[in-house]
């Protein structure tokens, strides 16, 4: 029996999108563990009773695990198949999580004002922080992506 067939899609583009919803996902369950439960800093959600925040940090953290675990199945397919890219993955991955923190920075801590990194301090030095190192992640996601804009699977290159 012949191996089944696969329509073509580019593996360059597959890469990327598994390694954009992975970062997504590390980005939020970090988010999550660390600021939310261990520190205890903030909800998702913090205008309301702690009952709703908490609810709100469930569905976030679920949120999360879906786009990682979705990230994953998509590399596990490109593994299948022979068209990881490692290298253009990774700058996914950064790309996403980077994303991820710069929109949790600006859109929800500022601009919909979900909820502050933190309470009664001065904001500056952990806002400046937070997405200077989200600027960070974009920057060296966007350069790995760019460098492997023209990678090609070791199977393809070899044939």
């Amino acid at each position: 029996m012949s191996a089944p067939l696969r329509p073509r899609r580019s593996p360059r583009r597959r890469n990327l999108v598994s390694g954009l919803l992975f970062g997504i996902g590390l980005a939020a369950f970090v988010d999550e563990v660390v600021f939310h439960q261990l520190l205890q800093w903030h909800h998702f959600y913090d205008r309301s009773t702690t009952s709703v925040g908490l609810l709100s940090d469930g569905l976030f953290h679920a949120f999360g695990w879906f786009a990682a675990v979705a990230g994953l199945f998509l590399f596990a397919d490109l593994r299948r198949w022979h068209e990881a890219l490692l290298q253009r993955w990774t700058g996914g991955v950064l790309l996403g999580a980077g994303v991820f923190q710069l929109y949790d920075g600006t859109v929800q801590h500022k601009l919909l004002g979900l909820h502050q990194i933190r309470y009664e301090v001065d904001l500056l030095v952990y806002d400046t922080v937070w997405n200077a190192v989200a600027v960070l992640l974009v920057l060296a996601g966007a350069w790995l992506t760019y460098r492997t804009r023209a990678a090609v699977p070791q199977e393809q290159a070899d044939a």
